[in-house]
Parts: C-alpha cells; sequence; structure tokens
C-alpha cells in the first residue's frame, strides 16, 4: 500500500507541477474552453502512460547504444516545442464560430511525449525509482503506467480548468493576447537549458 501511496504522490507532484504539458493545456483551456481542448488532455495524459511502458521495456537502453540518437530527439523536440510557442502566439485573441483556428488535437499531445524533456526525466525516474529485480519489470511497468493515468488526467485537468477560468477575466482582446505572449515565453523557457546545451555541442564540434 505504502508503494501506491508514493508512486501517486510521485505522479502527481510530475503532473501537477508546471510544464511544457501543462503550459499548452492551459493555454488551450483559455482560447478554446474545456471541451474542445478535451483530445489534447487526453492525448497528452494517455501519450505519457505509453510513454513509460516503452521506457520501461528497455527503449531507454537505445540511447546508449546509439547516443546520437538522443541528441536527435533533442534537437527535434527543440524544434517542435518552439513551433508550439510560435502556434500559441498566433492563437486568436477573440474566438468566434467563423474562426476555422482549432485547438490542438489527441495526436498533438501523445506525440508531444517524445520530443519533452520533461516527460522523458519523469517516465525515466518513475521507472528506476519505482520497480525492483523482485518482480517482472513489465507488470511493474503497466503498473506506474496505469497510476500515472488515473492521476495525470485530474492534475492535468485542473491546468485545462484553470485557463478556462481565466478566459472569464481575460476578455480584452490585448489581455488574451498578452496571456498567449506569456504562455509562448514560458514553453520556450522550458527548453532553454536544452538550447544551451545544443550551442555547447555546436560550439565544441
Amino acid at each position: 500500500m505504502e508503494y501506491f501511496v508514493a508512486l501517486a504522490f510521485f505522479a502527481f507532484a510530475s503532473s501537477a507541477t508546471p510544464g511544457p504539458n501543462n503550459v499548452m493545456v492551459m493555454t488551450s483551456g483559455l482560447n478554446f474552453g474545456v471541451r474542445p481542448s478535451i483530445p489534447l488532455l487526453l492525448g497528452i495524459c494517455i501519450g505519457f502512460s505509453l510513454m513509460i511502458v516503452v521506457v520501461g521495456l528497455g527503449f531507454s537502453h537505445l540511447f546508449t547504444v546509439f547516443p546520437s540518437l538522443h541528441l536527435l530527439i533533442k534537437i527535434i523536440g527543440t524544434g517542435y516545442l518552439l513551433y508550439l510557442a510560435y502556434l500559441i502566439t498566433k492563437t486568436p485573441s477573440t474566438t468566434t464560430k467563423e474562426t476555422s483556428d482549432k485547438p490542438l488535437t489527441f495526436i498533438n499531445g501523445a506525440l508531444f511525449q517524445w520530443v519533452n524533456a520533461k516527460a522523458w526525466v519523469v517516465a525515466t525516474g518513475a521507472i528506476a525509482v519505482y520497480s525492483s529485480s523482485d518482480a517482472e519489470l513489465i507488470n511493474q511497468t503497466i503498473i506506474i503506467a496505469l497510476v500515472f493515468l488515473v492521476v495525470s488526467l485530474p492534475s492535468v485537468g485542473l491546468w485545462l480548468v484553470a485557463g478556462s477560468i481565466l478566459s472569464h477575466w481575460l476578455k480584452h482582446e490585448n489581455k488574451r493576447k498578452a496571456f498567449n505572449y506569456v504562455m509562448a515565453f514560458l514553453l520556450v523557457l522550458s527548453v532553454f537549458p536544452v538550447i544551451s546545451e545544443l550551442m555547447a555541442i555546436m560550439l565544441a564540434t
């Protein structure tokens, strides 16, 4: 029982704290509302749980065998996150029925986990800390993934609701636009350490 409690607290702490996933969900909630943003929420939570399973099955060992793969994922991930930040800045500051702009999809949320630095850290950390050699690793991995799925849905969902609530306070076009730019900046800021690392690698070669 203590094992599940500890795992649940870890899942809550890592899911509820600020990060790229929560920034995207909150921004979507503000600009499009809760219901249209649910596919993005599900994509993030289900996608991350699947990522835990894949990491638990040994995908992380590929980084040891192919170090360049890790660098490639970092480059792709950085570019994709910057692109998402750009999309946020271009989100209409007012939403009408006539607008063709739509929130990010389930697939966007799921695929983003594979280029999200925080997701990699949490997934590998969860497998390393909450699995042992005393039992089947695959069974333990599935349990960890399920706990994260159950805990992350309401945890990340709180950010979605918060964004929707903020929409009532940020009805003015300029305020909503400013919020979108702040969220885009936070996304860029979250990947800044990776950008610094990539720049250091480029200067060293």
